[in-house]
């Protein structure tokens, strides 16, 4: 029994240290770029890391919109609510008397 969770605390140990950092993908690109610069279109590849980033920014913005959407339709009722409370309160006055928000 020992044995086994030594074992798996060296894998644990060596998953974690082993994983991919973030800066990594960069690495691996400029890499490549500066070993291949002569055979690379590199149209195409601005295309890809154009469209790599506006997918991150989207995720990014997705989450943000998730997180205050329901403050920011609290906002618009309440503004929605209150031009019709304003409405309401023109049409009830005659066409004689009017507040000044109503003229």
């Amino acid at each position: 029994m020992k044995i086994l969770v030594s074992i798996s605390i060296v894998m644990w140990g060596l998953f974690f240290y082993t994983n991919a950092k973030a800066n990594d993908y960069t690495g691996a690109v400029v890499g490549h770029v500066i070993q291949n610069h002569d055979e690379i279109d590199h149209s195409k590849l601005m295309e890809a890391e154009i469209s790599r980033l506006v997918h991150t920014n989207a995720i990014e913005l997705i989450n943000i919109f998730q997180k205050y959407l329901p403050a920011m339709l609290d906002g618009i009722a309440a503004d929605l609510r209150q031009k019709s409370d304003l409405e309401y309160k023109c049409s009830l006055q005659p066409d004689n008397y009017k507040n000044n928000e109503c003229k």
